[in-house]
């Protein structure tokens, strides 16, 4: 068990916003097939979804709770289907999930974070 001090719920949804910046900015310009056969652009794709869905878990259930608007739960599972099923990764629904989910995701979070501005 760590000691490590926690971290403020506020710092976890700055991460997510960078997180999807990353999304968009290695897939801008890539058609499906380009994406998959990137190598790099698809790792780095993945590992951020999956950063995504880790700092979501950071997130407190009343915020959660208070923002349905947000998929919270999606968000997570997705991390979850990524980092434990790895083999399966389905591209159809990987490209999916970055071209309809992501770029909206993004202002949903930046309205939050103005949201709770200090």
């Amino acid at each position: 068990m760590s000691n490590a001090p926690m971290r403020e719920w506020r710092f976890y949804l700055d991460d997510m916003i960078e997180f999807v910046r990353k999304v968009l900015t290695y897939t801008d310009g890539l058609d499906q097939a380009a994406f998959v056969a990137s190598g790099l652009n698809y790792d780095a794709t993945l590992r951020n979804l999956e950063l995504i869905g880790e700092a979501a878990t950071h997130i407190p259930d009343e915020i959660r709770t208070a923002h349905p608007e947000i998929p919270w739960r999606m968000i997570i599972a997705t991390r979850n289907r990524l980092i434990h099923g790895y083999l399966g990764i389905d591209d159809d629904t990987l490209w999916s999930i970055i071209q309809d989910d992501v770029p909206v995701l993004l202002p949903l979070l930046e309205s939050l974070r103005e949201a709770y501005q200090r």
